[in-house]
């Protein structure tokens, strides 16, 4: 199961530094002038989880594996890119297939790197991109929308549920606002909407990318953006894409030593990926054995044959039970066996909803 969150801002915000520290590669190319992106750039990383390490050390387990989350590197949005400037109409449908966005703003002072407005002012950025967005919707809908309702009143089910719903959106988009603020009354709404892949409607995550001093606390800019954040019930983080870049290539010790001199306890990017995880409304759920201790994700409220099927189609289809342990659990008795007896072991049937945390060992026949 892959989930992509695209990277989106601004040329010159730092969204390809960011990629490549992300991904611990120089597969985007970093440099100081737009579109140096032109190709989106995918790169998949782990998630970080330190159970995963407890999980292992307690079973022995020769592996260990992180689930893993995608992260899209998109070149840089530029006014009038809903119109094809730049090279607009092309990143627009990159973004289009991302799960979710995460928006890089600039929130540091710095000569020595060009700004495209020549001033430093993130929401005025965060405004370019997001208008951008936003009329490349509204544009869309208002091809969609006359069509939907014509197939509609000829008796076309779908169609008329599209229509409703789809309205509601373009309304929406007509009154400035992201198409996110749908309220879509049932599933079958949920899953129109979801199919629509409209850009605005995806959930959203601000980065604010400072200087390597603000780092640990952020700064009056960064602050605008939390602000912004908040109003919209979004969410926002703070990095620092030049100390990232930085610790790409060191050891474990020496990048604890370097963020401990800094006034930092754990990475930027680990910030970045567990917000992007939550964003998502993932979970993640452990198999755990003495070859491999292994993380898999799947989203919030899925059942126990949609996890199995997370591991292998087959697991879902010929699902009988999974044997499951709590977390919290498996770590106090030390281990399975332990579980087992004390009874923390539990059988879970097609129905048992899957919570974070939980270890899990797949019964099935096909």
């Amino acid at each position: 199961m892959g989930f992509r969150c695209g990277i989106v801002g601004l040329p010159n915000v730092g969204k390809s530094t960011l990629f490549n520290a992300l991904t611990e590669t120089q597969a985007a190319q970093a440099a100081n002038y737009p579109f140096c992106t032109i190709e989106p750039n995918v790169g998949q990383v782990g998630v970080p989880d330190p159970r995963l390490d407890k999980l292992a050390a307690i079973a022995g387990s020769a592996k260990i594996i992180p689930t893993q989350l995608g992260f899209v590197d998109i070149a840089g949005l530029v006014k009038g890119a809903s119109k094809g400037e730049g090279l607009g109409n092309q990143f627009l449908g990159n973004i289009r297939e991302v799960d979710a966005i995460v928006h890089v703003l600039r929130c540091f002072e710095n000569d020595d790197i060009q700004h495209v407005a020549n001033k430093v002012d993130p929401l005025a950025d965060a405004e370019t991109v997001e208008t951008e967005l936003l009329l490349s919707d509204l544009e869309s809908l208002e091809k969609r929308v006359p069509n939907l309702i014509k197939r509609g009143q000829q008796g076309d089910k779908e169609s008329k549920i599209a229509a409703s719903v789809l309205g509601q959106t373009l309304e929406l988009l007509r009154e400035g606002k992201p198409a996110r603020l749908t309220q879509p009354k049932d599933e079958e709404e949920a899953r129109v909407f979801a199919q629509a892949q409209l850009i605005t409607g995806k959930p959203i995550l601000y980065v604010c990318n400072v200087n390597e001093e603000d780092a640990a606390r952020g700064n009056a800019l960064s602050e605008q953006v939390f602000a912004k954040a908040r109003a919209e019930s979004a969410n926002a983080v703070v990095v620092s894409a030049a100390i990232e870049s930085e610790l790409v290539g060191m050891g474990q010790e020496d990048r604890m030593e370097f963020l401990s001199e800094l006034g930092l306890t754990e990475t930027g990017l680990a910030r970045v990926i567990r917000a992007g995880y939550d964003l998502l409304h993932l979970i993640t759920f452990f198999t755990v054995g003495p070859k491999e201790a292994r993380a898999w994700t799947v989203e919030k409220g899925a059942k126990a044959p949609q996890a199995a099927g997370a591991i292998h189609s087959d697991f879902e289809r010929g699902f009988i039970r999974a044997e499951t342990i709590a977390y919290d659990d498996y770590i106090a008795l030390n281990g399975e066996a332990g579980a087992r007896d004390a009874g923390k072991l539990r059988q879970e049937g097609k129905d048992y909803v899957v919570q974070d945390g939980d270890v899990m060992h797949f019964k099935f026949n096909v």
